[in-house]
């Protein structure tokens, strides 16, 4: 088990409302993945979000699993290099970070964020809004590819956190996956970790990934219904 301090940083963070962002032949589109920066030095964070924060559809956003979305600032340069105009806020996170990707923070991992405390519970998926937002179709398989993902956090203890400022590292449990493998395993055939059995039942036994991405790794990964058998 590890602890102590690592130089993790926000940048900065962001809430937004849901709203229109296009439509679809099936009617208006809404969501909350346009969001502002938060101008004062300190918010609220409660059990399920940011004051001022909301999410459009609850049934794949936000959550107790899901109350703050993460993405580190230094991708940003990678998505302009890749021809993408994404500068940090702009894939609907709330928590742009400075020193840590993908590879160097796990599932399980407890962070201290000014009063409040968080624990990272999930990769995020690319979805439909996110397309939609960026006015791209290949913003979602380029995020598959290059393992982009962002993490999600849950609040473990509700607090003021700092908008702008260092995050602590309070525990950790070295043997637990990385997000980026957790994210990779959802894609057989694009990564070699979901086609690697023993990676994958790595991940279906972290006993502090979100449920929601345990389902979806099991409805998505043949690998992982065999093990979970």
């Amino acid at each position: 088990m590890t602890n102590g301090p690592i130089s993790v940083r926000v940048l900065a963070t962001f809430v937004g409302r849901p709203a229109p962002i296009g439509s679809t032949r099936n009617g208006e589109v809404t969501s909350a993945i346009r969001k502002t920066s938060v101008p004062g030095h300190t918010v609220t964070l409660g059990a399920i979000n940011l004051a001022g924060d909301d999410q459009a559809d609850r049934s794949v956003h936000g959550g107790p699993d899901k109350s703050v979305y993460f993405y580190p600032s230094e991708h940003a340069v990678e998505w302009q290099a890749d021809g993408f105009d994404l500068a940090p806020g702009s894939v609907g996170e709330n928590a742009a970070l400075v020193g840590a990707r993908e590879t160097d923070v796990h599932i399980g991992d407890v962070w201290r964020w000014g009063t409040a405390r968080i624990q990272i519970s999930q990769p995020r998926a690319p979805c439909f809004k996110l397309t939609m937002h960026a006015g791209r179709k290949d913003v979602g398989p380029r995020m598959i590819e290059t393992k982009r993902s962002g993490w999600y956090v849950r609040t473990l203890q509700p607090g003021t956190i700092e908008t702008r400022g260092g995050l602590e590292l309070v525990e950790r449990d070295d043997e637990a996956p990385t997000v980026a493998v957790c994210f990779a395993v959802m894609f057989p055939g694009i990564h070699a970790e979901a086609d690697d059995p023993a990676v994958v039942q790595r991940v279906m036994q972290c006993a502090t990934l979100a449920s929601e991405w345990l389902s979806y790794l099991t409805a998505r990964n043949p690998l992982a219904v065999a093990n979970a058998g």
